[in-house]
């Protein structure tokens, strides 16, 4: 494969994933999927990483979405080493 097809791939991905991550959060359904919303949040969220508490705000962030991912892997086990309830008695 050609290498600049490996790298919009690989882009492709990577734009994939962060659009995940929107979803995930619940931002889609937060704003009724308001494109603008959206993309003022993030810029909002950009402004505050040039100013002065860039650090506290990526230390914050950080931990917090470290914490739901380790929330959701730990739901997912939980899920998954469950045993289906048993059917309704009739």
């Amino acid at each position: 494969m050609r290498d600049w097809a490996v790298k919009r791939r690989e882009r492709t991905r990577h734009l994939i994933e962060l659009g995940g991550l929107v979803v995930k959060a619940g931002l889609v359904d937060l704003t009724d999927d308001d494109r603008a919303t959206i993309y003022g949040a993030f810029l909002t969220v950009a402004d505050k990483l040039r100013g002065e508490e860039r650090s506290n705000a990526l230390t914050l962030w950080q931990r917090k979405g470290k914490r739901a991912f380790t929330a959701e892997s730990a739901d997912k086990t939980t899920t998954q080493a469950s045993p289906s309830p048993p059917p309704p008695a009739r």
